[in-house]
């Protein structure tokens, strides 16, 4: 017992210290072209809230929940524009089809394990079903995406619980993100590091709208590692197939987008087309085994879908095509830079069957990126 309770303060003590690091852009690594957001967050998209429930317990568990809210209220009786995007499909996203049929959101988004989805989906439909005014509701389109975190994870324990996500839920908030070895980026791996919940964001001119674009992943994936345009998986001599007998790439990621754009199922769909382009651009590669998704919404107040109404028409101001092209570019740069952020902010972590996964190494990345002229401090 000793031993667990030393082990566990270990962790617990790793985890407060990598989360106090700095985020890549304050040393230097400017990803892209655009201006983030105030705090660099999914968060800065007003209204959206986001929470964790992370579980560390012994040796083996080490898994969690991360929520997402569009906004703070009654999500299910004022639906938010949604489209959806799938990379990879060997995945679970839970309540996919009815967002891409009727093109609308009626819950929180949660991120969880692969064998938690069902335990997630009843706690969405408590959640919903308790809420004033849903007296009446007999279907609830429960959203919940995964990512497999076995390897770190006692994951047939199935260890996340109803009120894990409720806990998620209740705890979301505006504000800063806690990123890395977090809720559902508990028990994950990227590039053979550790993994974890990631986000980022990204604000246009007013010139073209001020619109945010807010990006938050749950990076669980593989394939050789780029920031910033330069090979620091090759660098590292740590990427997929370095070393054909031991490197395990199959994983998987979930990318939710946010933005306070006036967008409809379509565009919004589009927009999600465009996010997994970040995911590219930081080297991975959609292998197999991986579940790559994408949710995106709209936070737009005036666009949102009645549960109930008499109203037979909705008339709605949208963005033209045209106008769409600069969130497509703010979706990528911000998809690219959460899933980096989510490497520096994670913790190493040992867990299930005494594996251990260690964090990006991230001195030897700075002095790679400036061997590239890639640092402006």
């Amino acid at each position: 017992m000793k031993k667990k309770l030393l082990f566990f303060f270990f962790i617990l003590i790793t985890a407060i210290a990598f989360a106090q690091q700095k985020r890549p852009r304050d040393l230097g690594i400017h990803i892209g072209v655009l201006q983030t957001g105030k705090l660099n967050a999914i968060t800065d998209v007003p209204g959206v809230k986001v929470g964790h429930a992370t579980l560390i317990k012994g040796d083996s568990i080490r898994t969690g929940v991360t929520a997402i809210l569009p906004f703070d209220g009654n999500i299910f009786q004022h639906k938010v524009p949604a489209g959806i995007f799938v990379g990879n499909g060997f995945g679970k996203l839970a309540g996919s089809t009815q967002v891409k049929e009727l093109g609308n959101l009626e819950s929180p988004v949660i991120l969880t394990n692969t064998l938690n989805v069902a335990t997630a989906m009843q706690a969405v439909i408590e959640y919903t079903l308790q809420q004033t005014g849903n007296e009446k509701a007999m279907s609830v389109n429960a959203v919940v995406g995964e990512t497999n975190d076995g390897y770190l994870n006692d994951i047939r324990g199935m260890h996340v619980t109803r009120e894990d996500v409720l806990k998620a839920i209740r705890s979301a908030s505006g504000g800063p993100v806690t990123e890395g070895s977090v809720g559902a980026g508990t028990g994950t791996v990227c590039f053979q590091f550790k993994g974890g919940i990631g986000t980022a964001s990204r604000k246009l001119p007013a010139s073209l709208g001020g619109y945010t674009i807010g990006v938050l992943v749950q990076t669980n994936f593989g394939g050789v590692l780029t920031i910033d345009g330069v090979p620091v998986g090759q660098e590292l001599n740590n990427y997929y197939l370095s070393d054909q007998l031991t490197k395990k790439e199959d994983g998987s990621c979930m990318i939710v987008v946010a933005t306070d754009a006036p967008l409809d199922s379509r565009n919004l769909t589009r927009l999600a087309e465009r996010s997994f382009m970040g995911l590219a651009r930081t080297g991975g590669i959609a292998h197999n085994g991986s579940g790559d998704y994408v949710i995106a919404f709209s936070t737009d107040s005036t666009i949102r879908i009645a549960h109930a109404t008499s109203d037979k028409k909705q008339t709605t101001s949208l963005l033209t095509n045209d106008a769409v092209s600069p969130l497509f570019l703010a979706a990528i740069e911000a998809t690219e830079e959460a899933i980096i952020n989510s490497l520096f902010a994670a913790a190493p972590v040992k867990g299930f069957a005494k594996h251990e996964v260690p964090a990006l190494p991230a001195d030897a990345v700075i002095d790679i990126l400036k061997k590239y002229n890639r640092i402006h401090l």
